[in-house]
């Protein structure tokens, strides 16, 4: 029987395998969005199309993603929450490594669905583990360093792609994903997993998030209070050039810098609303403080007029303090549902939230030509917040929960 010693020492290998996974995650997400429009023009797109060409790469990575969440959470609560943190890292890695070596838009787009799927399973998978591996009093303080590191990613992105050539950027994503798999061969599969593996209950059955209404409610909520976060980073900060015009900032406002500084800003709020809602023994409280901040730090950028350029980056980093209620949103997923869906759920809402970004920008894009691009901005913010705040009041304080349960149904084959 494993000593308090060894176990300790488990867990903190599985912390930094899956902070260091989600970090490869981000830098691969985040590369993408910086290094794009040089590798189009590398690659012969003339300029008049790279911005389309572009959003076309973007939605095959986004569509990756939500096949890929899909798979990968499935086959996390049918096979274990290991298979899908080994199958994931070397699909992703292998993938950006043939990215560096792309000539035509068709290998690239296919390159980005293959790397969008593997990316999908790291941080549900990585937080699935952590939250069943720590005690329920501690296990916030797990996923708290796993999304604080992870987002860094972003970071180290931006100055990766400024400072080397788009192929070598991906080369080093898919160099940094392979070494990482060297450090997953020491890490144990979830206690509570191995528990009912062998147990006739339904594992990774999908269907059983909708075939219940209070279970589909429930998931439905659970994605729903993180859109915001996706609104911040997908339409504020992205579109920043165009915001800066309309509100008359002199500078021009540029995107990628807007993005590592909005990230570094998530990465603290990670860090921040994890070790809240740890002291004060609450999700719910903490992700409701850090919504109402996301939608005020929204209405003072909507309603400023004449911002200097690191006023907008300073408040990027303020945006993303309070958009870094994500972790919370990631755990208190993994704690609403038990052990035989908690991988599914935990790997599909998050991507399930970025997936949510078409919907938002469909919306945004239908209504900018009508009222303008500020107003249908403050339309579309107000809208998902307001969405966000309903979803958590009806959901349940997952804080201190006992993990160690099936859905209800699961045992019965219901």
């Amino acid at each position: 029987m494993a000593s308090n010693s060894d176990k300790k020492k488990n867990i903190t290998l599985l912390i930094i395998v899956a902070a260091l996974g989600y970090f490869v995650d981000i830098y691969d997400l985040l590369l993408f969005l910086i290094i794009k429009n040089k590798s189009l023009a590398d690659i012969g797109i003339s300029p008049e199309d790279i911005a389309d060409t572009g959003l076309t790469l973007m939605n095959w990575q986004m569509a990756g993603l939500l096949s890929g969440g899909i798979l990968w959470g499935v086959l996390g609560d049918k096979k274990g929450r290991l298979s899908v943190l080994f199958g994931s890292i070397i699909m992703y890695s292998l993938a950006n490594i043939a990215n560096g070596f792309v000539q035509t838009v068709e290998a690239y787009a296919a390159l980005r669905f293959i790397a969008g799927v593997g990316l999908a399973g790291e941080l549900g998978a990585g937080i699935t583990l952590v939250s069943e591996s720590m005690s329920k009093e501690k296990r916030g303080y797990g996923t708290m360093v796993v999304a604080g590191v992870g987002i860094m990613g972003a970071v180290a992105a931006y100055f990766v792609g400024d400072l080397f050539s788009w192929r070598i950027s991906f080369f080093v994503g898919g160099g940094l994903g392979m070494l990482l798999l060297l450090l997953r061969i020491g890490v144990f599969e979830s206690g509570m997993f191995s528990k009912i593996k062998a147990n006739e209950v339904q594992k990774g059955n999908i269907l059983m998030l909708f075939n219940h209404a209070g279970r589909f409610r429930k998931y439905l909520y659970s994605i729903l209070i993180a859109v915001p976060v996706w609104f911040v980073v997908g339409i504020l900060v992205a579109l920043a050039p165009e915001f800066g015009k309309a509100l008359g900032i002199r500078e021009t406002l540029d995107t990628g810098r807007g993005v590592m500084f909005t990230y570094i800003g998530i990465s603290l709020g990670d860090f921040l609303s994890g070790a809240l809602s740890q002291i004060f023994k609450t999700r719910k409280k903490i992700v409701l403080l850090f919504l109402s901040l996301t939608y005020a730090g929204i209405l003072f950028f909507l309603f400023s007029r004449g911002l200097s350029a690191t006023s907008f980056y300073t408040l990027c980093v303020f945006l993303g303090i309070a958009t870094g209620y994500w972790v919370v949103f990631v755990t208190m997923a993994s704690e609403q549902f038990g052990t035989n869906l908690r991988s599914t759920v935990t790997t599909t809402a998050p991507n399930f939230v970025r997936g949510s970004l078409i919907l938002v920008t469909l919306l945004f894009t239908w209504l900018k030509p009508q009222i303008g691009i500020v107003n249908a901005a403050l339309a579309v913010a107000t809208l998902t917040v307001a969405v966000a705040y309903w979803s958590l009041y009806h959901l349940d304080e997952t804080y201190g929960k006992d993990l160690d349960y099936i859905e209800p149904g699961g045992e019965t084959g219901l």
